[in-house]
């Protein structure tokens, strides 16, 4: 029973993400005067949200990137990782789902790309270099933020914030992924089938991020010295 509340709450908290913050850049737009600033702040405004809700509940990764970093530094286990990642898909989907049920009544939304991730400079290395550093930065502070129980209480803004860092940088180069089941969620029901032909560098290289964040941080881990 309490691997299926962590279950349920991961996917609750991505279902959330997409529907919300994907909606954002849909349905409000970023061409619009402060549109990527309204999307940028909308996926950092979920997170904190969602940290505050069910964090306690499952530590609200909803980002696969997230839950492969924690089990690289061993924070959960193997079950839980594949029960993570799974609820973490199924969350995005059914976001997306609802989300282009919702977009398709609103003649200005874009239901093209639903909020989905596209291809920086048309370079698929350029694309897959800019979100493994875009992850990176991201993982990095949470698993940097979520190491010591002190600051438990600040870590949800500190996530939420990054977050909208990353995506003020991102949005204009790939949209900003960062995050597997999040592109994977829109862009199955994006018209446009570049965008789930290309979804496949947004499932790959945020994982990366994730992994070398993980890495980089056991070298930084300055508990290791105690």
């Amino acid at each position: 029973m309490k691997s299926f509340r962590k279950y349920l709450a991961e996917f609750i908290g991505t279902f959330v993400l997409v529907l919300f913050a994907c909606g954002v850049a849909a349905i409000v737009g970023c061409e619009v005067t402060g549109g990527y600033l309204a999307t940028a702040f909308a996926f950092g405004l979920v997170i904190v949200a969602m940290a505050y809700s069910i964090g306690n509940v499952s530590g609200c990764h909803i980002n696969p990137a997230v839950s492969i970093a924690m089990l690289v530094l061993k924070r959960i286990s193997v079950k839980d990782f594949f029960g993570y990642i799974i609820s973490q898909f199924l969350g995005a989907i059914a976001g997306g789902a609802v989300l282009k049920l919702i977009a398709s009544q609103i003649p200005a939304a874009n239901t093209e790309a639903l909020g989905s991730n596209g291809l920086f400079a048309g370079s698929i290395p350029l694309t897959i270099l800019v979100e493994v550093i875009l992850t990176f930065v991201f993982v990095i502070a949470i698993v940097g933020v979520t190491s010591k129980e002190k600051y438990s209480k600040v870590a949800g803004i500190v996530i939420g914030l990054t977050l909208t860092l990353v995506h003020i940088l991102g949005i204009s180069l790939t949209g900003t992924s960062v995050n597997p089941a999040r592109s994977l969620g829109t862009a199955i029901f994006a018209t446009d089938p570049t965008y789930i032909s290309n979804v496949w560098i947004f499932l790959v290289a945020p994982l990366v991020g994730g992994v070398l964040a993980a890495l980089c941080y056991k070298l930084l881990d300055p508990d290791k010295e105690k």
